[in-house]
């Protein structure tokens, strides 16, 4: 273990850091109080709390006051989803990263996307460049979205994201967050393809922590799921209330991502 490592980074050295995804500062308190060695936002979380839908559209300040509203009322490390950063103008990126950063993040994801890798990797530059101007050696998880997106065919998966992971790397990431994977051969090439910490996504049909953590991955994120099955509750008791004036807790199931994104477009 590097001596110069921060107790985030460290996190991410040995076993598996399950990692919960948050919109607020009650859920960050919550998830701290039950026992979260760290704590994440879910950047569709917090633009769904703010009325906006998921996708690079919440106004900075928006989750600027969201980030220092959290780190207001947490003592463990927490790492701040900027999606692609809000913008492909790196200008505007270091703007971004500079505000998360003095608003307490000690970690991000930042994601390729639909983008080029190329782009990506000169965003995780820029971000690198920003957070050391600050003194600050922050935990750079960087996503690609091969599986989400289904971005290369099936069988060049692996091979692609390896491809990306090296590109981040020498960009200057800490992490790579294979969001999609959940075949254990795959996540296992993926693994030891790379000797960055390998993040995956809590997907229905992901291996258990335990087989997880011997595949080699270092980190589960909860996503937006979490949020999802949140509002799925919420609307059916809202429409059962609506219904008959009373709050039955019978029957509720989560909406789907398409469902909560859909309603802000």
């Amino acid at each position: 273990m590097n001596a110069l490592d921060t107790p985030f980074h460290q996190l991410h050295q040995d076993g598996l850091l399950i990692l919960t995804n948050v919109a607020d500062a009650t859920g960050a308190r919550l998830v701290e109080q039950l026992g979260g060695k760290a704590v994440a936002t879910s950047s569709a979380a917090v633009a769904w709390a703010h009325g906006y839908p998921d996708g690079n559209t919440l106004p900075l300040e928006r989750l600027i006051s969201t980030v220092e509203s959290i780190a207001r009322v947490i003592k463990v490390p927490l790492s701040v989803d900027i999606e692609a950063g809000y913008s492909d103008d790196l200008d505007r990126v270091a703007e971004v990263i500079n505000a998360v950063v003095a608003a307490g993040a000690v970690g991000i994801n930042i994601e390729d996307g639909s983008g080029t890798p190329e782009l990506l990797a000169r965003k995780i530059e820029v971000t690198r460049k920003v957070a050391d101007k600050r003194d600050v050696k922050l935990f750079i998880n960087a996503r690609t979205d091969v599986y989400l997106k289904s971005l290369v065919p099936a069988e060049d998966r692996v091979a692609e994201t390896l491809r990306r992971a090296a590109l981040y790397q020498a960009a200057g990431a800490d992490g790579l967050f294979a969001a999609g994977a959940t075949s254990a051969y795959e996540i296992e090439a993926i693994c030891k393809g790379t000797t960055l910490p390998v993040n995956v996504l809590g997907f229905a049909g992901l291996p258990s922590p335990d087989e997880l953590k011997t595949l080699g991955v270092r980190r589960l994120s909860a996503g937006s799921g979490i949020a999802e099955f949140m509002y799925g509750a919420m609307g059916s008791l809202v429409k059962s209330f609506l219904a008959s004036g009373k709050l039955d807790t019978h029957d509720l199931k989560a909406f789907t991502y398409g469902e909560v994104n859909g309603l802000l477009k």
